[in-house]
């Protein structure tokens, strides 16, 4: 151990390794006063992932997905969640990653595909890092009815609605998922200065 690094890690313990990895950490921790402190913490280790919002720029429409949520039923006792179309890279590049669940969750095959934001949704616990994607489409990028990977207990409802319904939903708490409203407000930003869009 270094006292002149600002943290080392005294012990680790795998507590969970089924859907993800749940390690407990034991850390010897410099404060910013040059104090040491040990601390005992938790991190959910789920992978990397990427979320989209696919945006038709000719009827200012946008494409969501509406699903179940465990951890929300739990609080909710309803479940359902309005989400952007997300999912975890896997080995894949945060792109072709995202690419591939519009074309699973959302039936449409998008362009225009460009990374606004890398994001950590909640950096207290969980280590995973998300891509934040704007897309393009048009009614004729339609592949399938979409849905999501049954196999994987996916049951997704694909939603479109304009952009501007989108962010009432966001002001009256019917949208509550942090990387959608991050996304949502990001293309209602871009579209006030002219920019939505981009380039395949």
């Amino acid at each position: 151990m270094s006292d002149d690094s600002p943290v080392n890690i005294l012990s680790q313990e795998v507590l969970s390794d089924d859907w993800a990895l749940l390690t407990r950490y034991v850390i010897d921790y410099r404060r910013r006063d040059g104090r040491r402190q040990q601390i005992v913490r938790q991190v959910y280790d789920r992978g990397n992932g990427a979320a989209i919002l696919p945006l038709d720029r000719a009827r200012g429409t946008v494409l969501l997905v509406r699903q179940f949520r465990l951890p929300i039923y739990l609080e909710d006792g309803v479940g359902f969640i309005i989400e952007a179309c997300a999912g975890l890279n896997d080995d894949l590049a945060p792109e072709s990653a995202i690419r591939k669940e519009a074309e699973e969750e959302l039936g449409y095959r998008v362009h225009d595909v460009r990374r606004v934001l890398n994001v950590h949704m909640s950096p207290g616990s969980v280590s995973e890092r998300l891509s934040l994607f704007l897309a393009t489409y048009t009614p004729s990028d339609r592949m399938s009815a979409g849905g999501g990977a049954e196999g994987e207990g996916e049951d997704i409802e694909v939603l479109e609605m304009p952009l501007d319904d989108a962010l009432a939903m966001i002001a009256d708490g019917r949208i509550t998922d942090a990387k959608t409203i991050i996304l949502l407000q990001y293309a209602d930003n871009e579209r006030r200065a002219g920019r939505v869009g981009g380039s395949d």
